[in-house]
């Protein structure tokens, strides 16, 4: 009896013909034993469950010009797609150094970054803040290029229990490393009303900030805690009844991107880590290096911008883009998460 192969655990079984929430898309999450499923999706113009499709691969590696021999850091490793390609450039006789700060991604990127061959002897991987790049150049020496893609991933998004999306039930967290500091849920339990305005118009731009700022104050001093996304999707929604009906529900869905962005962007202070990347730049950078940022949202291109010209007018780097790169019309039909994306570079002096 004791030689008896244990029973196989049973698939997740969903109803109809597509699964529906994030655990029964078992294909997508499983790209290596489901490629022709996940290929059947991106077909579609969407991102299988667990997966990422990185942006303006083509613009990026024109811009960056890898040549063999180089040492080069993608600031933001993600899903790899990126340093994947990067890589490949560096060979033989270069290195690329990764970070990222999400602790449960990580791990996994490790493994499929191995899996294709590119062990720590040419892909070194750090759990580490891109604000902390001048510790990687400790050890690194000057780089010949680097990248940094400022935007969340579509592992993080799609994975309800990260809280991210507001168009799946899930604990209302949206910190990049769960294990630090307080999530989204814990700031609204004692944030005012006027730091919560102040927060939604600094980091989202948000038209709507005075209704939803008291919908959501009105609902805490009641004693009613805000613990998931889906609660505070629809507090957002009571709020904005006010607009007509014609465009209540775009409005509505608008406002739930941004507010959730600003949260998110408030609760790992992603403005101030961009700050301290972009000022020690310079510092990391070989005479020659490149530098390439993609960013999603005006705060954060807005900062890219002002960073690069200023030090160019300061004679530290020698050129910067003229105006932001767009990502094609081709890719953005074939993968909508493009379509705000800006491409941004600029080389030293």
């Amino acid at each position: 009896m004791d030689d008896q192969e244990p029973k196989r655990p049973r698939r997740i079984r969903y109803k109809g013909t597509h699964p529906k929430s994030f655990k029964e898309k078992y294909k997508e999450l499983q790209p290596e034993q489901y490629a022709d499923d996940v290929a059947k999706v991106m077909q579609q113009g969407r991102t299988p469950a667990g997966m990422h499709r990185s942006i303006c691969v083509n613009e990026i590696m024109e811009f960056l010009h890898i040549l063999p021999g180089q040492t080069g850091l993608d600031a933001t490793l993600g899903y790899g797609g990126h340093s994947s390609e990067m890589v490949k450039r560096v060979l033989p006789g270069g290195r690329l150094y990764a970070i990222d700060v999400d602790p449960l991604e990580l791990p996994r990127t490790r493994d499929r970054m191995a899996a294709l061959g590119y062990g720590p002897d040419v892909l070194v991987i750090k759990k580490l803040n891109f604000s902390g790049i001048d510790q990687i150049v400790a050890e690194s020496g000057p780089l010949n290029f680097v990248l940094a893609d400022l935007g969340v991933s579509s592992m993080q998004i799609d994975n309800p229990e990260r809280g991210f999306s507001f168009k799946v039930e899930g604990p209302l967290d949206l910190r990049l490393n769960p294990k630090t500091g307080k999530s989204a849920a814990t700031l609204l339990k004692t944030i005012s009303r006027d730091e919560l305005e102040e927060l939604l118009m600094k980091n989202a731009d948000e038209p709507y900030y005075d209704p939803i700022a008291e919908a959501i104050i009105s609902r805490v001093k009641k004693g009613i805690a805000i613990e998931t996304t889906t609660q505070l999707q629809e507090i957002i929604k009571e709020a904005l009844e006010f607009i007509p009906q014609t465009s209540r529900k775009e409005e509505v869905k608008k406002a739930c991107q941004r507010c959730f962005q600003a949260l998110r962007i408030e609760v790992n202070d992603e403005f101030g880590a961009l700050e301290k990347f972009l000022e020690k730049l310079p510092d990391v950078l070989a005479p020659g290096g490149r530098v390439a940022i993609l960013s999603f949202h005006s705060g954060e291109d807005r900062r890219v911008k002002k960073s690069f010209q200023r030090l160019f007018r300061e004679g530290i780097y020698s050129e910067v883009a003229p105006d932001p790169i767009r990502p094609s019309a081709e890719e953005c039909n074939a993968n909508p998460r493009a379509r705000s994306a800006k491409l941004r570079w600029a080389i030293k002096a």
